[in-house]
C-alpha cells in the first residue's frame, strides 16, 4: 500500500507529524526534525533522488534548521515572568514585605502555603493563619518562609 504512496508526500506527512509531537514533548527539538522532513519533501517534488540520499538530506536539514534556528526561535515558546526577583538580590532582602497566604498555614505543620511575588512558598508561622490572609515576611530557611500576621 505505501509503495503507491510518492514519497515527498510521506516526508511532509511525516514531518507534520513529528512537529506536532512537539505539543507532547518539551525542549523545543521536534520541531527542527519535522521541519528537515517536511523540507526533504518538498525538494523530492523537483528532485528525484534515492532513499539513502533522501535520509542524509533530512539529518541535513534537520541539523542546520536545529543549529540556525533554534536560538532564535526559543524566545517565541518561552513564558514570560512578570514582577521577577532581580539577579543576585538575596531573599533577606525580603523580610518585611507582604505575601498572600494560599493555604492555611499550621504552626510545625508542612502544608500552609503563600503566594510572594507570583510564586507559591512553603510557609510556616507561630499562629495559625487562614487562608487569604496578608502576612509579613520574617525570614526564609531554604524553601519555607517564616511570616507573621
Amino acid at each position: 500500500m505505501l509503495e503507491n504512496i510518492p514519497p515527498q508526500y510521506v516526508w511532509i506527512v511525516l514531518g507534520i507529524g513529528i512537529m506536532s509531537m512537539e505539543l507532547f514533548v518539551p525542549g523545543f527539538i521536534l520541531c527542527f526534525f519535522g521541519l528537515g522532513a517536511v523540507l526533504t519533501g518538498l525538494l523530492l517534488i523537483f528532485l528525484h533522488i534515492g532513499v539513502n540520499t533522501q535520509l542524509v538530506l533530512f539529518a541535513v536539514l534537520s541539523v542546520v534548521s536545529l543549529v540556525s534556528f533554534r536560538r532564535c526561535a526559543q524566545g517565541y515558546f518561552t513564558g514570560r515572568v512578570s514582577n521577577k526577583t532581580p539577579m543576585n538580590a538575596p531573599m533577606e532582602a525580603h523580610t518585611g514585605e507582604s505575601a498572600i497566604v494560599t493555604e492555611d498555614i499550621i504552626p510545625n505543620s508542612p502544608h500552609g502555603k503563600v503566594e510572594f511575588h507570583g510564586t507559591s512558598w512553603n510557609a510556616d508561622s507561630d499562629v495559625k493563619i487562614v487562608k487569604g490572609t496578608k502576612v509579613t515576611i520574617v525570614e526564609r530557611h531554604d524553601l519555607t518562609m517564616k511570616v507573621k500576621l
